[in-house]
């Protein structure tokens, strides 16, 4: 049952980091409850995993209809605490599912001499003569509540604080970046363990932060307790017996008193517990109230000696992701010693004026509240200081990256206005007031001899490439050179097939504009434009290198192939970088590199969520086009289950025989460019023979010849092909208006950003479009990113519900992107985030060269943050 369990835990988790609005999943829990109850009781084969499925499912049924916070909260944590019993009560059904071996006793960090301390007596005891438990209680009973006989109050570590290993002086010592294994207790088993869940040196473990945290701050006397709750006691140990269990397990069992009542306890598979729950030892115990034939009882609770500092129970304890041969336990006490002696050591890099300017926590405290926190409200601020410091260093590095590009003088652009104002004129449609206004945005950067560092983005269909060729039209016509770079053959050659169709509107209209638009130019009105693709022939190649190098080719469209070694420009002003995040950060700088500091506009059709617009796009301005063309109709989307699929073909068929055209997309095959393209083969084939063999069906997939998939394309555009049948290479760029129909096969493969673009194929004229997904068995975030798609048409909104599934790194591709990994910034804080981007760019207003002594350690943790990654464009 892992991977049920998995999901289950990812959840709930994601459900309490978005404030118990019952966003985590779209529906709500209920609706993920019916889906999770059929795949875990499809995994479950015992009676107490039935149980527990039940117990669970009837919890996040029940949700939605609280309407309290603190029940929610209350909701959300029984079940995490279910989760964690249920998973430490079939440990060896674990491991044998996993193939692990049992493992190995832990290593005890740090345990010292306990110091054990005689129960109190009640009144009336006999001094010398044990007192017998009282009674014990049975679900329901209410004796009269006493206070406890002892409370945990905070207490200084006693043993001795960890510090460099003797007989080295501590200057010559182990520092923050030192080997793990430097720290007593830690065996190179350990400090492999360790390296698993990423932790190598002793800073990695300061920044190893929980995921979560178990609130046993309630303490109550046994007399108090009740069924369901999580609470911590403190008592006397009675009794402790140990056995064998029938799988051949152990279970430890002792009997708690605190003068109240007593009150049973169990752990499974800790054998160990027997000897160290000796009797008239006095314990601290937290866990949840659970119930066995009728009386109350706790299983597998967190526990430790009242005497010793409390890190397991009887406060905000942390849950930390583990691995084999490590347990929580033994990670926390390796955490709280380390973060006991290490936060000391560690400097804080933000100057204080600016942790006092904005309300931050300094560093120490940070790291310390956010391991072991006193109490909610410490935690949220420890935080909100680690998060803040998260954004505030990609800002530092996107800002000082845009510092370094604009000092360096670029090309001023001197724009005809009257050609521009031609240019508009002669296209067959209107430009929005999205289009206009960033236009005019784009034109007064490239007046400025500060070269231009933008980013254009809109949904799909907005209009941006039309802004984009007139950005070029103005660069060409002062005599310089424009490039544009797509990240595949395909969309490379649908550029130039618009880019020249574009222009050649301004031929034909202003050959019969008495001269008005040629007396603008300073030539003629014939821009060259050349396509320069991996697929050329070497001769070919050859040919256009040498144009683009004298200067005769005045925009050239291509793809990686023009940041090759042989490429160079006579006069590069204008780079245009298309779908952005298809790009390595190296490939986009060598472009920009190959004239004298260009003009840079960055296009993505894939509309970006706010936050990661300011983050990883943090140092380019941005302009949004905000509106469609006017006339577009909203395009039906339905996902299809399975035995849907012949009514599917029906309608594809229906379409058809009302004059339009329709895409049917091959399944995603992850493997290869090879076999994905044999898949499309045999669809194709399938398709043509079986489904509609008195149709005219296309293909096209990334293994064809450049020229194969031109004729394709344009056989699909004249209408001389009633159905493409086509890999994911026709996600973008390919513009056939008569096309009402796009079918998605193996739609659960895709992610949403890919589902968008496909939709965003049909729908591009005033016939109404449809876009059909089927899906055979989608996992539960695949059935999340079909029920996303279906219910909204807006790409920003989908982009935000993406990145939430998938998260930064697999939204943009965390190589692709250069965007350093998050630990604790959550992109949906925005206010963080935007107070972070404030205070940079304040800071570099001040400082611009970081060269003042209070922001040295700020430089150097900017560099270690980034690792050399600074430039994003």
């Amino acid at each position: 049952m892992l991977s049920v369990l998995e999901t289950l835990d990812k959840i709930v988790t994601q459900e309490k980091r978005l404030g118990y609005r019952n966003k985590a999943v779209i529906g709500g829990l209920d609706k993920f409850a019916s889906t999770w109850e059929r795949q875990a009781l499809a995994q479950a084969q015992t009676p107490d995993e039935k149980q527990f499925v039940a117990d669970v499912v009837a919890r996040l049924a029940s949700y939605p209809a609280v309407e309290d916070r603190q029940e929610r909260v209350k909701i959300l944590q029984d079940i995490l605490d279910r989760l964690d019993e249920f998973q430490r009560a079939r440990p060896e059904q674990s491991r044998r599912e996993k193939g692990e071996k049992r493992p190995e006793r832990e290593t005890r960090v740090e345990e010292g001499p306990v110091l054990s301390r005689s129960p109190e007596r009640s009144e009336g005891s006999v001094e010398g003569k044990a007192e017998g438990p009282p009674k014990p209680l049975r679900r329901g009973e209410t004796p009269r509540p006493t206070k406890p006989s002892v409370r945990p109050e905070p207490r200084p570590e006693q043993s001795r604080r960890e510090g460099p290993r003797e007989g080295r002086r501590e200057h010559t010592g182990p520092g923050l970046d030192s080997p793990v294994i430097v720290l007593p207790g830690i065996s190179d088993g350990y400090a492999k363990r360790l390296k698993r869940l990423g932790v190598t040196t002793i800073r990695d473990l300061l920044y190893f932060f929980p995921r979560r945290y178990d609130d046993y701050r309630s303490l109550k006397t046994i007399s108090q307790l009740q069924y369901g709750e999580e609470v911590t006691i403190i008592g006397a140990v009675w009794d402790t017996k140990a056995r064998q269990t029938r799988g051949g397990g152990s279970l430890v069992t002792s009997i708690i008193a605190d003068g109240t009542g007593t009150i049973q306890v169990t752990w499974f598979n800790q054998p160990y517990l027997e000897k160290q729950m000796r009797p008239e030892r006095q314990i601290v115990l937290s866990g949840k109230v659970d119930e066995y034939l009728g009386r109350l009882t706790f299983q597998s609770p967190e526990w430790e000696p009242l005497d010793k500092e409390l890190i397991h129970t009887g406060r905000l304890v942390p849950v930390y992701p583990l691995t084999k041969g490590v347990t929580s336990r033994w990670l926390r006490r390796l955490t709280k010693r380390t973060v006991d002696y290490w936060t000391k050591r560690l400097p804080d890099h933000l100057p204080g004026s600016l942790r006092q300017r904005a309300n931050l926590m300094d560093m120490e405290a940070a790291i310390c509240q956010i391991h072991f926190p006193d109490t909610q409200q410490t935690l949220e601020q420890a935080r909100r200081r680690l998060s803040f410091d998260e954004f505030f260093l990609i800002q530092m590095g996107v800002l000082r990256q845009r510092r370094v590009w604009q000092t360096q003088p670029g090309q001023a652009v001197v724009v005809n206005e009257g050609l521009l104002e031609s240019f508009v004129r002669s296209l067959p449609f209107e430009l929005t007031k999205a289009q206009r206004r960033v236009l005019r945005e784009i034109v007064n950067d490239l007046r400025s001899a500060k070269p231009m560092h933008r980013l254009l983005q809109g949904d799909v269909g907005s209009g941006k490439t039309v802004v984009a060729v007139a950005a070029m039209l103005l660069t060409v016509v002062s005599g310089l050179q424009a490039v544009i770079m797509a990240p595949t053959e395909i969309l490379a050659e649908q550029h130039y097939k618009n880019v020249t169709d574009l222009l050649q509107g301004i031929r034909d209209k202003g050959e019969g504009m008495e001269g008005t638009v040629h007396s603008f130019t300073p030539y003629s009105l014939s821009p060259k434009v050349r396509l320069l693709t991996g697929s050329l022939s070497k001769a070919e190649k050859e040919i256009i290198h040498e144009e683009i190098r004298t200067g005769a080719v005045d925009i050239a469209i291509g793809t990686h192939a023009l940041i090759q070694e042989g490429v160079s420009f006579k006069d590069l002003a204008l780079a245009v970088i298309d779908e952005q995040h298809r790009f390595g950060v190296t490939q986009r700088a060598a472009l920009r590199q190959k004239g004298y500091n260009p003009h840079v506009l960055v296009m993505s059709a894939t509309p970006i969520p706010r936050s990661l617009a300011l983050t990883i796009y943090g140092d380019l301005d941005i302009s949004v086009i905000d509106e469609l063309p006017p006339g577009r109709r909203e395009i039906k989307t339905r996902w299809l289950l399975p035995r849907e699929r012949e009514r599917a073909y029906s309608f594809v068929r229906g379409q058809i025989e009302l004059g339009h055209q329709a895409f049917i997309i091959c399944p995603l095959v992850e493997e290869s460019e090879k076999i994905e393209a044999k898949a499309a083969v045999e669809e194709h084939r399938w398709l043509q023979e079986k489904v509609f063999p008195d149709l005219r069906l296309g293909l096209l997939h990334g293994r064809m010849k450049g020229g194969e998939k031109e004729a394709v394309m344009a056989q699909f555009h004249r209408g001389e092909l009633d159905i493409l049948v086509s890999t994911s290479v026709v996600e973008v760029g390919i513009d056939v208006p008569n096309a009402t129909v796009m079918l998605v096969e193996g739609a659960e493969r895709f992610g949403l950003a890919q589902l968008h673009q496909f939709r965003g194929r049909v729908g591009r004229s005033e016939h109404q479009s449809y876009c059909l997904l089927a899906a055979d068995s989608p996992s539960f975030e695949g059935e999340q990113r079909l029920m996303a798609i279906e219910s909204t048409q807006d790409g920003f909104a989908l982009a935000e519900k993406d990145l939430e599934l998938r998260g930064p790194g697999e939204f943009f591709g965390t190589r692709q992107s250069g965007l350093p990994d998050l630990k604790l910034a959550k992109l949906s804080d925005v206010r963080i985030l935007e107070q972070a981007r404030t205070e940079a760019l304040a800071l570099f207003r001040d400082d611009p060269d970081l060269s003042k002594p209070e922001h040295r350690l700020l430089v150097r943790k900017v560099d270690e943050f980034w690792k050399g990654e600074g430039d994003l464009s």
